[in-house]
């Protein structure tokens, strides 16, 4: 049996109408923003009583979802597991292999696919270049804003979430990346690091999902930026 939570008793039922499974994920959010912390943040955070947080928290580090330090909780290696377990949409990986190969062998430089969930950019794909620096994380990694994909993948699509911009210096410049077809990150999110992107549409032109490349701050972008939007496009024509 699991100790009691701090504040006493032994009720394992979030309050406020919501079901274990919801606590237990807004958690996991919270981890996945923080990386590591307390219970009193992630309590903040998830929006749950703190003696719920603990509970939920303390049952998740049996599972191995959660794992604990201390008096703080990060997330676990069952939920890394999961994570790279994760794939995208099979038609859309296999669209995106040939050209991003290509991408590779004319640039040197990494190439990573992306699309947007839940307002959040997801990492999904991708293929390495000379620099193992940037070589595209694992599928299911979130990227955070203001990289040059979160750019795209939000000028493209309705969702708004995580956006530190003023809505109408945002509303300017996602006009602007739609105009241009893509969108640059020099230096906004990683000192030293530059990237581009570029949307990847169905033949519709709805939004797919986004490539990027990041590359050293002293690398120019605009021949980058060519081949990138000849490689999206690339995508789109193989896509079913």
């Amino acid at each position: 049996m699991l100790g009691s939570a701090p504040g006493g008793g032994d009720d394992t039922r979030p309050v406020g109408g919501r079901g274990v499974l919801e606590g237990a994920f807004a958690l996991l959010d919270a981890l996945e923003r923080v990386q590591e912390a307390g219970l009193t943040r992630l309590a903040a955070d998830s929006g749950l009583p703190k003696a719920t947080a603990y509970r939920l928290l303390e049952q998740l580090t049996v599972m191995g979802a959660v794992e604990k330090r201390g008096p703080r909780y990060r997330i676990g290696p069952r939920m890394r597991r999961l994570g790279h377990v994760w794939r995208p949409e099979p038609s859309l990986d296999k669209a995106a292999r040939a050209p991003m190969r290509n991408f590779v062998r004319a640039t040197e430089a990494a190439i990573w696919l992306c699309l947007l969930s839940g307002g959040q950019t997801i990492a999904v794909g991708g293929a390495p270049g000379r620099i193992p620096y940037f070589s595209p994380p694992h599928p299911g990694a979130v990227l955070d804003w203001p990289t040059a994909v979160a750019k795209v993948l939000t000028a493209w699509s309705r969702e708004a979430s995580g956006l530190t911009l003023e809505p109408t210096e945002w509303r300017r410049d996602a006009t602007r990346i739609r105009g241009t077809g893509v969108a640059f990150d020099r230096e906004e999110n990683t000192s030293g690091v530059s990237c581009v992107a570029a949307p990847v549409l169905d033949r519709d032109g709805a939004l797919v999902a986004a490539v990027c490349s990041p590359v050293e701050a002293v690398r120019p972008l605009a021949d980058l930026a060519q081949n990138l939007v000849r490689t999206s496009k690339a995508v789109t024509a193989a896509l079913p």
